[in-house]
């Protein structure tokens, strides 16, 4: 299979730099039309769906910034994300989220048989989550689950997953762990494991089994997206958006104006 940098050489020049941090300029079919080809390819690599809170994040961890920026793609997950990249004149960028994709991709499994895993949530979420997404698209087929503990994977737990995903070899190894923590684990088990794609999709898992509520599409639409998540997690949460929101509309304002410069990791 092709690595990870071989994969980050692809659509360079649709790539829009955000505080320092590549964000592909795609759209929901464009994303697709991506993972399928990486699919064909044979190719192996993660996806991460990156908005204001994952750009933020990587100005204080520049490792975090290298693994968001060798992905196979990075989909603007937050509405202001695809505002940058439409001040920079990618007026084709629109908003892909991690349940969206998801969803797209599980109906696109019933014609073409690509397999999942599900890997994250708190105990019980995974299993439940493939229970309501093969309720929705009985065709699809998800060949396992995998509840990790809070810690880090101890050496056995780590032999037992790398055992359990070469059994199955999914085409899609889907991570419900929330942001910094999703793209760190895929980037340390991307050689690991023998799955294709791997997705950080963070909130997805908990949406799709029901447990919080996605946003309506005009919160989406107008940027207003986590009003709606901190409404229904103020305590784990109210720091991540009234912190780092106006941090960013900040920083990203001074870089727009070229008065400060943000560098690639």
């Amino acid at each position: 299979m092709a690595t990870t940098a071989a994969l980050s050489n692809f659509a360079a020049d649709d790539c829009v730099s955000i505080l320092g941090v590549k964000v592909h300029a795609t759209s929901m079919d464009r994303a697709l039309a991506r993972i399928e080809s990486a699919l064909r390819n044979g190719e192996k690599g993660y996806v991460c769906v990156t908005g204001v809170q994952g750009i933020m994040e990587a100005q204080v961890d520049s490792n975090l910034k290298r693994i968001i920026n060798n992905s196979v793609l990075t989909t603007p997950d937050g509405r202001p994300t695809v505002w940058v990249g439409w001040l920079r004149g990618f007026f084709r960028m629109r908003q892909v989220t991690g349940p969206d994709m998801m969803l797209k991709l599980c109906a696109l499994s019933e014609e073409k048989r690509y397999t999942h895993f599900f890997y994250g949530g708190v105990e019980g979420v995974a299993g439940q989550l493939k229970k309501s997404l093969t309720a929705r698209f009985p065709r699809m087929n998800v060949v396992g689950t995998y509840t990790p503990p809070f810690s880090p994977l101890n050496a056995e737990e780590e032999a037992d997953l790398i055992r359990m995903v070469a059994e199955m070899k999914p085409d899609f190894f889907w991570v419900g762990l929330s942001t910094p923590k999703q793209e760190r684990f895929m980037d340390q088990y991307i050689s690991k494991l023998d799955a294709h794609i791997m997705f950080g999709v963070g909130a997805a898992f908990d949406i799709h089994t029901g447990r919080i509520k996605d946003a309506p599409y005009w919160m989406k639409l107008t940027g207003m997206q986590w009003m709606h998540r901190i409404y229904q997690d103020p305590k784990r949460l109210w720091k991540r958006y009234l912190v780092n929101n106006p941090k960013f509309v900040y920083r990203i304002i001074l870089e727009l104006l070229g008065i400060a410069k943000y560098g690639n990791a």
